[in-house]
């Protein structure tokens, strides 16, 4: 038996495997390399109070006024209190944060500007932060002896007492399919952690990678887990607009360092929208791009920060500056152009703060949870802190209880039956149906929705889930199919809670309710 499972391998993942295998086996299971996750592709950084002129209660109203509400003040203040602590165990790994140096010749980390923040609070490692941590926890984790490491590993679903026939409802372990080998592996553990982000594969755009299908929600939910405020996706405002470059992100902190968003004739325009112009947050700058693109037909505005110094560019924004000049836009001379795309999944699987569900045995940590950090929108480079912040508290949790463990868990789980299904002959339907999931949410479920619209998308999703349980119930499973049919129940559950709010807040603007209630309420959906 694994002593504890992880399923993921971003930076909630790699964080809790650390703090927990010095004491405990562990296993990470990753669905392909083990660092090809959500984390290695975040450019601004984590946001903490770092700065003299910083202070803990500016960081809680900031995330509170760009929360939109629905913030949980008190996980606010925990998660923010925490930031400078887990900011110094990640430069113990190795973190290779910004440095810069004062007048005198003081050596001090980088701290940049974001949507949303007073202040700057943005620590970062250039502007290719995610990588930076993943490649350095992806180092300490692979050295490490108690650590497994899975790759092209995918979860079929979670195990449960109820599931197997026994009087307990605790989470056991998983199903597995090994994809190298084909091979479907029934992984029972003491403690099981999902720690798979998010959902943006749900939409035709996204700066999310091909590996953001929501299983985490989809297979939580399946467990018996309680989910909250799906309808709140977050559309980053500016994606690289190229054929070619496909999910690539131009950074937050391009618009924090002074860049200035133009329609294409060359006048700026969120003057329009908000007093904080370029800084305002996101759903603000998303819902703005979006207007201004429909208003004019257009397919893109432009980002222009070529005020600045080639080597002020060049200096901040290597990645960036290098990626742009090998698709033939030099962003030192000239604007670039941008689109949003499906960012980040504010809502996700109910836990609290040490990052439990509703299933005993089974927790959920980063961007697959709700914690009440981001309500109804994430601030930026918020996300990245709840990770560490959350990994360490279940790390903490887990430990306390594991010499605990109810002695009632059968000795082994029962081996996945494929006794009454055959091989598919027709893998179109689920290229065909992925397809369609991901327009009619892009369409229906965007940035801008109308209750025909949800109402449309509801019909379509209840179709094709429809499709997807004949399918399943056939065919042996595959990789796509896996992700298609945990993506098609989230797709649900984020129309369901669309539905339900019958008001604009955060990032949830349905034209049919424009005003915002006077009382601020979660949408939560019960299995």
């Amino acid at each position: 038996m694994k002593d504890i499972l992880i399923i993921g391998s971003g930076a909630a993942g790699l964080s809790l495997a650390l703090e927990l295998a010095d004491h405990a086996k562990v296993t990470i299971l990753s669905k392909n390399t083990l660092d090809c996750c959500n984390t290695k592709y975040a450019q601004g950084g984590i946001s903490a109070v770092l700065g003299a002129d910083d202070s803990l209660d500016s960081h809680v109203e900031d995330t509170i006024i760009a929360g939109a509400g629905l913030c949980n003040k008190e996980t606010v203040e925990f998660i923010v209190s925490q930031g400078p602590e887990r900011i110094a165990w990640l430069i113990e790994q190795g973190m290779p944060f910004t440095q810069v140096s004062d007048k005198k010749g003081n050596i001090d980390y980088h701290l940049t500007r974001e949507g949303g923040h007073s202040h700057r609070r943005v620590i970062h490692a250039a502007d290719a932060t995610g990588k930076a941590i993943i490649s350095t926890l992806t180092a300490k984790v692979k050295a490490h002896p108690n650590i497994q490491i899975l790759e092209y590993h995918i979860i079929i679903d979670l195990i449960t007492g109820t599931k197997i026939g026994l009087s307990t409802s605790r989470c056991l372990g998983a199903y597995v399919l090994d994809l190298p080998n084909n091979e479907i592996k029934a992984l029972q553990a003491n403690f099981v952690v999902l720690a798979t982000g998010g959902a943006g594969k749900a939409y035709l755009y996204t700066s999310n990678p091909d590996i953001a299908t929501g299983d985490g929600i989809a297979m939580a939910w399946r467990a018996g887990c309680r989910v909250e405020n799906m309808e709140f996706i977050q559309f980053h405002p500016t994606c690289l607009y190229h054929p070619k470059a496909k999910s690539f992100l131009i950074s937050e902190a391009v618009r924090g360092e002074g860049g200035k968003l133009l329609l294409p004739d060359g006048n700026p325009f969120m003057q329009n929208f908000d007093s904080r112009g370029e800084l305002a947050p996101r759903d603000i700058v998303a819902r703005a791009i979006d207007h201004e693109m429909k208003r004019l037909g257009c397919d893109y505005v432009l980002l222009d920060i070529s005020h600045k110094s080639e080597r002020f560019i060049v200096e901040h924004f290597p990645n960036i500056y290098h990626r742009c000049m090998s698709l033939g836009y030099d962003m030192v001379n000239q604007p670039i152009p941008v689109v949003p795309a499906a960012h980040y999944t504010c809502g996700g699987v109910v836990t609290n703060k040490q990052g439990h569900t509703d299933v005993e045995g089974l927790y959920a940590i980063g961007e697959v949870a709700s914690t009440g950090l981001h309500g109804a929108n994430r601030m930026a480079s918020n996300s990245l802190l709840e990770c560490l912040v959350l990994a360490h508290t279940a790390s903490v949790d887990i430990l306390a209880k594991l010499n605990t463990v109810s002695p009632s868990q059968p000795s082994k789980l029962p081996s996945w039956d494929e006794s009454r299904v055959t091989n598919s002959d027709e893998e179109v339907v689920v290229s065909h149906n992925w397809d369609e999931l991901r327009r009619f949410m892009w369409d229906y479920v965007g940035i801008v929705r109308t209750s025909k619209r949800l109402q449309r998308a509801k019909s379509r999703v209840d179709l094709l889930q429809n499709e997807i349980y004949e399918y399943y119930s056939h065919f042996r499973v595959s990789n796509d199919l896996i992700e298609l049919r945990n993506l098609t129940l989230v797709a649900d559950l984020i129309i369901r809670s669309a539905q339900q709010r019958h008001e604009s807040r955060g990032l949830h603007y349905n034209l049919d309710y424009p005003s915002k209630k006077p009382v601020a309420q979660n949408t939560i959906l019960t299995p």
